[in-house]
């Protein structure tokens, strides 16, 4: 980085959780009056710098200077004593206290030793006008929208600390609208003198408020540069660590015919979650679903599961109008869905490798056909031996089994109910090369016996090796499906990367 003083800067920030290595040795640099854009993939190392840079977390090594000075911060409001405040996706703020009292949370003005409320409410309509905000600062915060309650925090962060804001996915809940309204406040706020981060996933909103860039991807730093001289495609490339000129293996050759239509979604989307879509899925094929971490993989998947109800649009099976409103219709219809978030949504951590197999089908099956032990044992013992699940017992708890292992045990579930149609979202990410390896052989074997799948992954490689077809999310809208030749790397990287006023090469 150029030799010259920052209102906040990392100099060479080194984080070791355990054997792992968050951050490795990463300088970035923020000046005063500009947005810069800090963009990475799960595991890049964002949140961790984030965390650094606002006292939550220690680093192992390097260090933190504010307006060129070293500081050590032991928590976040020593970070807020020096100018550094921060705004994430979830508002951290009280819904059921008034506007007024979350502006002034913990520095109410007093009077002879008790609140001023007058004073607080009469400075809050104050403080509210300066962001355009006709509101009652009496009124409960949680009567308003997100938009409103995120305007809120960014005013409340800004109050507190005054030089540096840190946005972390201020936009992932908001509309077009809200999200426009949002960046003027921006702009207000850099042309003021503040010093901005912005973390999204949404590149276009990077394109459209920042200045510079800060890409970070395995813990390393890759490149910080201004974005003005970056195309969208330059900034996709170095996230993902892939060359649009790639031109190696391209998707499935199959000479079979087209099996039959096993599932149409005809303008099926969600509000706020994923913009309507139309996709036909036959019987016997891999439909790959590639985009950034954000642009709406995982929403659409769960709203082809039921997790997340679909408010427009329809969904036919083999030719039949159906309704699919939450999991048990899913799976009713022989849907299955191996989630991204293994532990929090795919594992039950206490109970063990066999009941975590057969607890799918014995929902399908209902519990007044309950399985006993020894056909439990039978089903559990032979998924454990073809998807070689290395446990010391099927009844030891599946807490205890590596990432690749729990895998293949969710995986392992779902198969044991005979499923037509599988969802597997991110199915070896954070797994050893044995574990990856026997996980898509089970994806082409799937395949060549008939199943439909819809597979999410980051891995470029990977889900051009398995698919018959590709989806491309972008901005939480399918912006391209890929087949034949298009099935590649470079081509799926244009498509991540192209504007809307952009055509694929």
């Amino acid at each position: 980085m150029p030799d010259e003083q920052y209102a906040l800067e990392a100099r060479g920030i080194v984080k070791i959780f355990g054997n792992h290595v968050a951050l490795d040795a990463v300088d970035f640099g923020l000046r005063a009056g500009e947005v810069h854009a800090l963009l990475g993939e799960n595991g890049a190392g964002k949140s961790t710098l984030i965390k650094i840079l606002t006292g939550a977390y220690q680093p192992d090594g390097g260090q933190v200077l504010a307006d060129g000075q070293p500081v050590h911060m032991d928590n976040p409001q020593q970070a807020q004593t020096l100018g550094i405040g921060t705004v994430y996706q979830e508002v951290n703020l009280l819904p059921n206290r008034s506007v007024a009292e979350n502006l002034f949370l913990g520095h109410q003005p007093t009077r002879f030793g008790l609140v001023d409320r007058r004073k607080m409410e009469r400075e809050s309509r104050d403080i509210l006008k300066r962001y355009g905000l006709e509101i009652d600062p009496t009124s409960e915060l949680g009567a308003y929208s997100v938009a409103v309650q995120q305007i809120v925090a960014i005013a409340r962060a800004v109050e507190l600390s005054g030089k540096v804001l840190i946005l972390d996915e201020p936009t992932a809940s908001l509309d077009r609208y809200e999200v426009e309204r949002l960046f003027e406040i921006i702009r207000d706020l850099k042309a003021r003198g503040l010093a901005v981060v912005f973390i999204t996933h949404f590149l276009d909103q990077v394109f459209a408020v920042a200045d510079r860039v800060t890409i970070l991807r395995n813990g390393k730093l890759i490149e910080t540069r201004a974005l003005d001289a970056m195309s969208r495609t330059d900034v996709v490339r170095l996230m993902l660590g892939k060359d649009v000129a790639f031109s190696g293996a391209t998707g499935v050759e199959d000479a079979r015919p087209m099996g039959d239509i096993l599932l149409d979604f005809s303008q099926y989307g969600r509000k706020r979650s994923v913009h309507p879509f139309n996709l036909t899925i036959h019987k016997g094929e891999v439909i790959g679903v590639a985009g950034l971490l954000g642009s709406g993989r995982t929403e659409m998947a769960r709203i082809m599961f039921g997790a997340d109800a679909a408010d427009e649009g329809e969904v036919a099976i083999a030719g039949v109008r159906t309704t699919i409103a939450r999991p048990t219709d899913a799976i009713r219809h022989g849907f299955g869905f191996c989630p991204e978030d293994r532990k929090a949504e795919g594992i039950f951590g206490e109970l063990s490798v066999r009941e975590n197999i057969i607890i799918a089908l014995q929902g399908k099956l209902g519990w007044f056909s309950a399985l006993n032990r020894d056909e439990q044992m039978e089903i559990a013992g032979r998924f454990g031996e073809s998807m070689d699940i290395r446990a010391a017992s099927l009844d030891m708890p599946i807490k205890l089994l590596s990432g690749g292992n729990q895998q293949k045990v969710i995986l392992s579930r779902w198969l044991a109910t005979d499923p037509a149609f599988l969802i597997l979202d991110e199915p070896t990410r954070g797994i050893d090369v044995g574990a990856h390896a026997e996980i898509v052989r089970t994806i082409n074997r799937l395949r060549d016996e008939g199943m439909a799948l819809v597979v999410i992954s980051s891995e470029l490689d990977e889900v051009v090796a398995y698919s018959t077809r590709i989806v491309v999310m972008r901005d939480r809208e399918m912006v391209a499906e890929l087949n034949g030749e298009n099935i590649n790397p470079g081509v799926i990287v244009q498509a991540i990367a192209n504007h809307h006023d952009e055509e694929l090469a």
